[in-house]
């Protein structure tokens, strides 16, 4: 077994391993390291849950870098309760809500999905976004846990010290408790895992994760028959709305009566095996049974009566097992998202992500934060300035000067322990990427040809060179810009404007005409569109810009963007010019 060493990096990420290798060496000397996230397939898995799986993978990959056996746990909450219809996904219709109460994996797909249930359609997308990502972990499904009867002996010991629990619990609760409803007696309502309240998604604050358990979930105690931790569901209508009005802890003999349907059942709950511990037990539960060392948490747990406090102390004070060590998470924003995805409130999934930019970009967004730093993801015009910082830092470090901590989160980016993720072989700038595709609109021939003259030295060959980050570009210009921002070259001359032009005018359109074959290339017309004004004013070509010149400079342009394309503005100039051609720029300038 490799022995502990302090990291000489200065990352979030190497200080977490050495305090995880060391924790569970202390806990459980020569045995794997266990880490965990939990998951709600409740609905579409969204950006700021994607917190709470990346943070404990780049610890994870870490220790596996420095040869050690480790475990990343992922629960699949899919045992949890459907609690509403979520607006927004195709194929589903109010009539979903019939089965609300009942276990996700219980619950139909939307309508025209392959999968056989609501739990299994939701997985399935972030299951694919976590392979594209490098994500390796271990899936538990809470429902086949349950249903299994895995938990059996930790849910009749959990019944056995149910007072003990509902003691803990107690610390937390108002002393208001006259109401009858379940978790009347409960501060509030009962949080889950991760905090609930949906935002607005543009510059939003997405709450890290939804994650396990329901907001609307009782802890066990509205019963008349007093405290338990155990919800059943339903024999008759399958839902928890449930009630246990009895217990025997010698036989384990119980009796509930359902709420809904009015179905009463008795059962020997050592061989019944539909239903499950309420949250703020089972979460604690399952550290003690996986012996999770590091699991982080959302902020929501900094608050006294959240499910992480209590977890601590029933894991401690009723499982004999110790609370995972891990960070409070903050929240993920989203920075202008055009079309919006299939989630309540149009919340992007990491495969909405995915779809735009590439996988080791998205994973350096998270590795390059320590987890109690906000950070916002772009879906607007921001994200062709988080390529050319992507860039500029991937230069750094294959230069050699980039700082370590720097350089470190670009490695866990585009590597994990098993090796390389995929990338582009000529990752060239994103935002000329996608100015080519809004001019071309996808065309592939076109897109060669101008993307071939943006460098005469090393022409481009094939569109494979520069995928997947073309596709990714292309997807963004269709997806995200809007159709009234996208650019449309003139097929015709400007006649009027060009008859009404000065002299001057005339004569920087001459001076650009004429130097197109000599600078006929990405660098070679930017230095020409940005020398015309200053030879205008009597300056050399490569002068250094004065606020005079910068104006005649954006009148210029102005111009041009005019006589090209209608408008003021649009993609960079030398962009433009090499997408729409020599010949064709020459007669639309009146050449």
């Amino acid at each position: 077994m490799p022995t502990v060493a302090q990291s000489t990096e200065t990352d979030w990420v190497s200080r977490f391993a050495d305090d995880v290798i060391a924790e569970s060496q202390r806990r459980a000397p020569g045995k794997p390291v266990v880490v965990a996230s939990g998951l709600s397939p409740s609905g579409p898995i969204h950006l700021g849950n994607l917190r709470e799986v990346m943070t404990p993978h780049l610890v994870a990959d870490e220790i596996r870098r420095r040869g050690y056996e480790v475990r990343h746990l992922i629960s699949w909450d899919d045992y949890d309760r459907y609690r509403k219809v979520p607006g927004g996904v195709p194929g589903v219709d109010e009539s979903w809500a019939e089965h609300i109460g009942r276990p996700l994996t219980s619950v139909p797909a939307p309508a025209g999905s392959p999968h056989p249930n609501w739990a299994e359609h939701f997985k399935s997308a972030m299951a694919a976004a976590l392979a594209e990502l490098g994500v390796e972990y271990d899936g538990i499904s809470q429902t086949a846990q349950y249903t299994s009867g895995a938990y059996r002996e930790q849910v009749l010991f959990a019944m056995r010290h149910r007072a003990e629990i509902d003691a803990i619990l107690d610390r937390y609760r108002t002393k208001d408790k006259s109401a009858g409803t379940p978790g009347a007696k409960a501060q509030g309502a009962p949080q889950g895992k991760q905090g609930k309240q949906q935002k607005p998604v543009d510059e939003a604050e997405i709450e890290a994760a939804e994650g396990s358990g329901a907001a609307d979930e009782d802890d066990g105690s509205g019963g008349a028959g007093g405290y338990y931790p155990y919800k059943p569901y339903c024999g008759q209508c399958g839902k928890d709305l449930t009630a246990v009005t009895a217990y025997d802890d010698e036989t384990t003999e119980l009796t509930y009566t359902c709420t809904a349907c009015g179905f009463t059942e008795t059962v020997l709950l050592r061989e019944f095996d539909r239903g499950k511990l309420v949250w703020k037990v089972d979460w604690p539960m399952r550290w003690a049974y996986e012996g999770v060392v590091f699991e982080p948490s959302g902020v929501d747990h900094s608050s006294p009566g959240s499910s992480y406090v209590v977890g601590g102390q029933i894991v401690r004070e009723i499982f004999g097992g110790v609370q995972p060590i891990g960070p409070m998470y903050a929240f993920v924003g989203i920075s202008g998202m055009a079309k919006m995805s299939s989630s309540k409130g149009g919340v992007p999934t990491p495969a909405d992500a995915l779809k735009i930019m590439e996988a080791p970009l998205l994973r350096w967004l998270y590795a390059r934060r320590r987890p109690n730093q906000s950070f916002k993801i772009a879906f607007d015009q921001e994200i062709q300035r988080l390529y050319d910082e992507w860039d500029a830092l991937s230069k750094k470090v294959a230069d050699g000067v980039a700082l370590p901590a720097d350089a470190a989160a670009h490695s866990r980016a585009v590597r994990t322990a098993a090796g390389e993720l995929p990338s582009t072989p000529r990752p060239l700038p994103y935002r000329t990427l996608a100015s080519v595709a809004d001019i071309t609109a996808g065309a592939e021939e076109q897109t060669l040809r101008i993307l071939g003259e943006l460098d005469p030295e090393r022409p481009l060959a094939s569109l494979d060179e520069v995928r997947p980050r073309l596709d990714r570009a292309e997807y963004w210009i269709s997806s995200q810009v809007p159709a009234e921002a996208r650019t449309v070259v003139r097929t015709e001359p400007d006649k009027d404007l060009l008859g009404s032009l000065d002299e001057q005018a005339r004569e920087s359109l001459r001076l650009l005409v004429e130097g197109l074959d000599e600078h006929w290339s990405l660098d070679g017309l930017t230095s020409l569109v940005y020398g015309v004004p200053k030879v205008l004013a009597g300056f050399a070509p490569d002068a250094k810009p004065t606020p005079e010149l910068k104006a005649r400079q954006r009148s210029f342009f102005a111009l041009l963007y005019q006589l090209l394309v209608g408008r003021d503005t649009g993609p960079r100039l030398p962009t433009l010019l090499l997408a729409v051609g020599a010949e064709r720029v020459r007669r639309l300038l009146g050449a």
